[in-house]
Formats: structure tokens, sequence, C-alpha cells
């Protein structure tokens, strides 16, 4: 299917969250306001299900309880059970500290949406509000930006900034403020096109220690993207935050409409009022769908969508859901066992 989406100028405004600022010196008044509409609302909601929310790196002995008949038999204390001559296990909890990743495709496609709601807009605040969650913790958070600059024709797009990981607040407004930076635009005489697979190798090749990581794009991008992603999985707790918009899966009767593509800039207009357009525009987009959300199932990561008429708080909700039904999968074949 081609890349070409419609221009961003002829999207209906039916943004539900505020426009970010993008003035420079802005990134601490856009922090405050998330932290006050935003963190403020889930404090209650998180903090109470903190570990079922985020997955430490190591376990630490918390007790030591009779045996249960569905407990990891792999957890008994040989010693203590010799001791009393009664079966006990060893109780377990994650480890809070852990570090965070995120990896974040900011190609020129993620410019498309509602003004002041583009899929930009979305990646920004939930990163800003699940970094300020993390670091409150105490946990590290790091960051990979990869399409940020404008490339010419032909050339090789490598990752632009690597932030490691650190638990300040200024850090995570030394994040937001490269997030805040002017957008790439889309070269002229056409470029490379979005690469995701070198995003993730890059992530492979830096993130050494088991963290979580987010990998947060439009999945818009040239083939070779599921295999490193898959190899990330294997090495780490991986969630892929898919980024859309409602225009890119079916486009309105609204007459002629300049469709754009994303990564070259080129322009294509058609008539939207042609039924039989809109459904092969519609039929494309359903098997990319598809085909997509096949390939992050084959990778094994955990997978969240954020479209761009969603609010904040109710797609972190989801979030957590996700996390927790996750957390209870992955307990049912020991206690099976």
């Amino acid at each position: 299917m081609s890349k070409k989406q419609p221009d961003p100028s002829a999207a209906p405004a039916t943004a539900t969250v505020h426009a970010l600022p993008t003035v420079p010196g802005q990134a601490d008044r856009l922090l405050r306001e998330l932290e006050w509409k935003v963190i403020r609302r889930l404090d209650g909601l998180l903090q109470g299900d903190y570990r079922t929310l985020m997955r430490g790196s190591g376990l630490d002995l918390a007790d030591l309880r009779e045996y249960q008949p569905h407990d990891d038999v792999r957890h008994i204390d040989w010693n203590v059970t010799a001791r009393l001559n009664l079966p006990h296990v060893r109780v377990f909890t994650e480890d809070r500290e852990m570090s965070a990743w995120f990896l974040l495709d900011l190609s020129p496609s993620i410019n498309f949406g509602p003004q002041g709601n583009a899929k930009r807009d979305i990646l920004t605040g939930f990163v800003a509000v699940l970094s300020r969650l993390l670091t409150r913790h105490g946990n590290r958070v790091g960051a990979m930006l990869y399409g940020a600059g404008a490339e010419a024709p032909g050339a090789q797009r490598a990752v632009d900034h690597v932030l490691p990981p650190r638990s300040s607040r200024a850090h995570v407004l030394h994040l937001v403020h490269r997030l805040l930076a002017p957008a790439a635009a889309a070269h002229p005489q056409g470029g490379a096109g979005t690469e995701l697979h070198r995003l993730l190798q890059a992530g492979l090749a830096t993130v050494r220690r088991r963290s979580t990581v987010f990998v947060v794009s439009d999945f818009i991008s040239a083939p070779g993207w599921e295999k490193p992603l898959a190899q990330l999985a294997q090495r780490h707790d991986v969630v892929a935050v898919r980024l859309l918009d409602p225009l890119e899966l079916e486009l309105p009767d609204v007459g002629l409409v300049t469709l754009r593509d994303a990564e070259s800039g080129e322009q294509l207009q058609v008539d939207t009022h042609d039924a039989a357009f809109r459904h092969r525009f519609a039929r494309l987009a359903a098997q990319r769908e598809a085909a997509l959300r096949e390939g992050l199932t084959r990778a094994g990561a955990d997978t969240l969508e954020l479209c761009t008429d969603d609010d904040l708080v109710d797609a972190l909700l989801r979030f957590m859901d996700l996390r927790q039904r996750r957390v209870r999968t992955a307990r049912a074949p020991s206690q099976a066992a």
C-alpha cells in the first residue's frame, strides 16, 4: 500500500487533547501541565498496581511459607524443609528499580493528524507522562530518537540522539525539549524513507541490561523491522506503542482531496466522491492493518495503540490493563503446575 496520506490541513479538527507548546523553553510548562492534568488523575490508579505496570530486572527474597499445591517446586527451600520437616517455599518480589528505554520514531509520517493533536503530539504526551511516572519511583529512563533530522535523498538514516538512562526530572525535561524541537519535513526530492529496523538494531546494540523497551512508532516503514523487534523482545520486556489516525484507515466523502506522501512530499489529488476509490483505499488499509498486527504478534511484543482522537488518561489505563493481563497470563502456567 502506498504511504500517501491525506493532507493534515484537510483533516477535521476534532482533537480532544490541548495543543502541545512548540516554542523553545516550553518543555517545563508542558511537563507541569501534564503532571497536573494527567499524572494527578492517574496517581491512585497506577501506583497501587505498580508491579504489574512495570517488571523489574531482578528478584528479592521476601518471605518463606508452607508449600501449597499450586506452588512451583523449584522455589522449595530444602534447608528449611529438612529442618521443620514440612515443605516450605521461598516467596520473591520483583526489584522495583529498573531501566526503561524509549525507541522513538520521529520520521515525517508521524506529523500527520489534526493540528495540535497529530501523532507526534500524542507521542510527546505519552512519553512525557510515562517518563515522569517512572522517574518519580527512582527508575531510570533513556531514549533513542530516530528520523528527527532531514535526510538527503539516498542517505541511510541513523539514530539522531541517544539519551542515556537517568532518573531526574531535569532529565525528563531534556527529553521533552528534544521532542518539542521542530519536526523533520519531507524532503522535496524524496528521501530514503523510514527504515525502522535501523532504530531497532541500534536498540539491540545499545541496551544491554534487561529493561522495559517502548518502541513508539506508526510502523509506516520499509520492510524488515519484524526480525529485530522479535530479537529485542527476546532480550527485553518490549511494548510496541503504535500511533495512528482514523483517516489512515478510511477516507470520508469530502470531494477533492490532496494526498501527500509523508516521506517524499509528493502530492496527488483524488476525488473522494468516488465510492469505488474509497472502497479500494479502505481495503488496502485493512490489508496493511492485518499484516502489521500479525507482525507485531509474531514478534512477541505487547501492543498498545494510540489514536489521535484518544484521551491520554484512557490510553494509559488501557496500558495498565494490558500489563495486568500479561502478568496473569504469565502466572497461569506455574499455578497450573
